[in-house]
């Protein structure tokens, strides 16, 4: 759900707008509201999951994304539409986190684990392309408000069976909250992801940004100073010495960036220029879609077997290949031709990519940080696709407007600005490929790290 309701509101955002009269500026908070409290509260949730009990908080959270859908679904002003927004893109956070947290500490390093981050990742990976598909089907045959309602029964499906299902978990001996690291910390990324998210619309280069961008280095800068010092810090930095967790954060970023700005790229190319209904579009992203699950099962037997390493690579170098066939699209493109083979190498190389990179993010880590571990790596993602949507549609719409003051036709210039989007995003995937093979450590996760622990913490 959680993953699904990044891309599944992006084809609503037309009907949204007609029913409620909002203007685009107006609109856009329709995903910078989510995009904020999502990305800026992760890492808190997952230490809050450590702390508070990690089946207590993916409970809290489940409620909170479900409550908010239901407000969203029902909301007949953009205002309100935005304020749920935000409350859904908090339980989002908290969901996530604490989902990759539990699976980490109900299984044991090894292959049990990576078979529950197969299925995990295949979920997510599938939901990212899916929720293009349910917001078209849902948008034409329902209307924009069940993109949210269908999200009420799931959870109340999902909170009941928690509690019989799901083992309860925490740290013990907890001696204290450590309430500046996280004001710090929430307050850096969520100002990195607007600053991000309106760059395109405001300017890199203006003042806004900069002074958003250094207020966001400050805040951070603060932030390593509080755990610098603190007993109990909210992010005991030791948990970077694991090279192969860090690489796969590293990682996480670039893949962040690639997977959401495709989604995004191809959306405004199959509906701007190829002319696709909401639904047409929806239903190409189930070559993507179809393709993730089934090889999800594969992609993990593959890393119980060789490490996380090789696969990865292997995954990045595929989407790298999806980027460059995306990179050559037409204006008269068809689907069969044109975006097909992209789909299909994006499904292999997703599967390939995501599942090995969650396995390497929790590499080593003991149970008392899976949650902080957690929230780490959908950090990563989060404002890697934060960052990758902004560039890319800054790349193309500024070579759309060239193009246009050239008097070339607005659908040639459309698919020359995006062409050009998916060359930056292939030479953006090129370089994760790099950095997955420098960065991670297959080792680490075959033959786990000695456990540490966090002072006052285990």
């Amino acid at each position: 759900m959680t993953i699904l309701d990044v891309s599944i509101v992006n084809v609503a955002l037309p009907s949204i707008k007609v029913s409620l009269g909002v203007s685009d500026k107006s609109l856009q908070w329709v995903l910078t509201a989510y995009a904020i409290t999502f990305g800026g509260l992760l890492l808190l949730a997952g230490r809050s999951a450590d702390l508070l009990g990690r089946r207590r908080m993916f409970m809290i959270g489940v409620a909170l994304f479900s409550g908010a859908s239901l407000v969203c679904g029902l909301a007949g002003s953009i205002g309100v539409l935005v304020a749920a927004r935000a409350v859904q893109g908090v339980g989002a956070a908290i969901v996530s986190a604490a989902t990759l947290s539990i699976i980490t500490t109900t299984f044991e390093e090894g292959a049990e684990r990576n078979k529950a981050l197969g299925i995990w990742g295949a979920m997510g990976g599938s939901g990212a392309a899916a929720g293009v598909l349910f917001g078209g089907i849902l948008t034409k045959y329902a209307g924009w408000e069940w993109i949210f309602f269908v999200n009420v029964p799931v959870g109340a499906i999902v909170f009941a069976l928690t509690r019989p299902i799901v083992r309860e978990s925490r740290i013990s001996g907890l001696r204290g909250f450590d309430a500046g690291g996280a004001a710090t910390v929430t307050s850096s990324i969520a100002l990195l992801v607007y600053a991000i998210s309106k760059a395109p619309d405001v300017g890199w280069g203006s003042a806004r940004t900069i002074g958003l961008l250094l207020a966001s280095a400050a805040l951070l800068a603060a932030f390593a100073v509080i755990e610098s010092r603190i007993g109990s810090p909210m992010v005991p930095f030791q948990i970077f010495r694991t090279k192969t967790l860090a690489g796969a954060n590293v990682t996480g970023v670039f893949l962040g960036a690639v997977v959401y700005a495709n989604f995004f790229i191809l959306t405004l190319y199959a509906q701007q220029v190829l002319h696709y209904s909401a639904l047409k579009t929806g239903l190409t992203f189930l070559a993507t879609a179809g393709t993730v699950i089934p090889v999800a099962g594969i992609s993990q037997a593959l890393t119980t077997r060789f490490g996380p390493r090789p696969v990865l690579t292997i995954g990045l170098a595929l989407i790298t290949a999806a980027m460059l066939v995306y990179a050559q699209i037409p204006t008269h493109g068809s689907f069969a031709a044109n975006l097909l083979p992209g789909y299909l190498l994006m499904g292999v190389g997703m599967a390939f990519a995501f599942i090995p990179m969650s396995i390497a993010a929790l590499a080593g880590v003991a149970p008392q940080e899976a949650g902080l571990a957690s929230g780490l790596i959908n950090t990563s993602q989060q404002i890697g696709g934060a960052l990758g949507v902004a560039i890319s549609s800054t790349v193309a719409f500024t070579h759309v407007r060239t193009l246009l003051a050239s008097h070339h036709s607005p659908a040639a210039a459309l698919t020359s600005g995006f062409a050009l989007a998916f060359w930056v995003l292939a030479g953006v995937s090129a370089v994760s490929v790099v950095a997955a093979f420098a960065l991670v450590r297959s080792r680490e996760v075959t033959e786990p790290a000695e456990a540490y622990s966090s002072p006052g913490l285990a």
